[in-house]
């Protein structure tokens, strides 16, 4: 990489990423704290990177950096934007992936930027699972970062559809997680779809 970039890494510390981004060279600040920052104290930063973020990023934040704000959602987009993505992913029987997008207005419904399907097979757990997309999508991040700091590739919108979820959404099935993260997922895939 040519010149260094500047990126503020927003949400829990995840040491494989800062490590990533310090052999690149890179001057990394990282935040879980909600960005009330001015725009203009933000001039020195080159990318937003946010990651299990649980703030809301202001329109003038988002306008100033455009698709140089990235969020990195353990979903296939549009699939579970929102809250427990992973979980939803089993309730519903849903695609499961991990996502690379723009951060927008919207809550996890920016332009994608990268994405890719994951397929898992028994046993899992909640937690098992949740840890092959982390790291699924730390590798992909990892993969496209070169071509994502040069802006080269094309951001493309969402297909229509999907789903979204709040953490509310969660309580009418909690009663399902009967091990809590131990919980394997075949025993809640499908138990979240609406009846009709």
């Amino acid at each position: 990489m040519s010149n260094p970039k500047r990126i503020l890494l927003l949400g829990p510390h995840k040491r494989r990423l800062i490590d990533f981004f310090l052999e690149k060279g890179c001057d990394v600040s990282l935040s879980e704290a909600p960005l009330d920052y001015s725009v203009s104290s933000l001039d020195n930063i080159d990318f937003l990177i946010s990651y299990g973020y649980r703030h809301i990023i202001n329109r003038e934040i988002v306008d100033k950096f455009g698709c140089r704000a990235i969020n990195l959602h353990c979903s296939l987009l549009p699939w579970n934007r929102g809250a427990d993505p992973n979980l939803w992913s089993f309730l519903e029987n849903s695609p499961k992936g991990v996502t690379i997008h723009c951060i927008d207005y919207g809550l996890d419904t920016g332009k994608i930027l990268a994405q890719r399907e994951i397929c898992f097979e028994s046993p899992e757990t909640l937690r098992s699972s949740y840890e092959k997309l982390s790291f699924a999508i730390e590798e992909l991040f990892m993969e496209k970062w070169d071509d994502i700091c040069n802006e080269r590739l094309v951001p493309v919108p969402q297909p229509l559809g999907g789903s979204y979820h709040l953490s509310k959404d969660l309580i009418p099935f909690s009663y399902l997680l009967t091990k809590g993260w131990e919980t394997p997922v075949v025993e809640l895939i499908g138990k979240g779809k609406k009846v009709i």
